[in-house]
Parts: structure tokens; C-alpha cells; sequence
């Protein structure tokens, strides 16, 4: 293979390289904004529960559902 081919075929794959890895930044970016959405949901859900627990036993008042 001659130089510079050789030279043509580095030039492309490192660029491929930055392109994949700048993917990947992207990729791994939403990632973490939906792993803080799925965190905050499990918060909300829990508040939730409790929200419903309390009103079921208001309602219910001691009595057996």
C-alpha cells in the first residue's frame, strides 16, 4: 500500500473515531437526563403513594376496606 493511501485511510478512520465518540458524548448526555428523570419520577410516585395511603385511610376512617 502506498504512503499515501495508506496516509487517506488514517485520515479517514481517525476521523470516524472523532465522529463515533462525539456520538457517543451525545448518547451518553441523554443518558444521564433520563436517568434524572427516572430518579425524580421515583420520587414523585413515592410521594404519590403516600398521598393515596393517607387518603384511603381518611376515607376508610379506621374501618376495614
Amino acid at each position: 500500500m502506498a504512503d499515501d493511501a495508506l496516509e487517506d485511510l488514517v485520515r479517514r478512520l481517525t476521523a470516524l473515531v472523532v465522529k463515533l465518540d462525539e456520538r457517543d458524548d451525545h448518547i451518553l448526555a441523554l443518558l444521564e437526563e433520563q436517568r434524572e428523570f427516572n430518579r425524580q419520577q421515583v420520587q414523585i410516585n413515592a410521594r404519590l403513594e403516600t398521598l393515596v395511603t393517607k387518603m384511603f385511610r381518611q376515607r376508610t376512617n379506621g374501618r376495614e376496606a
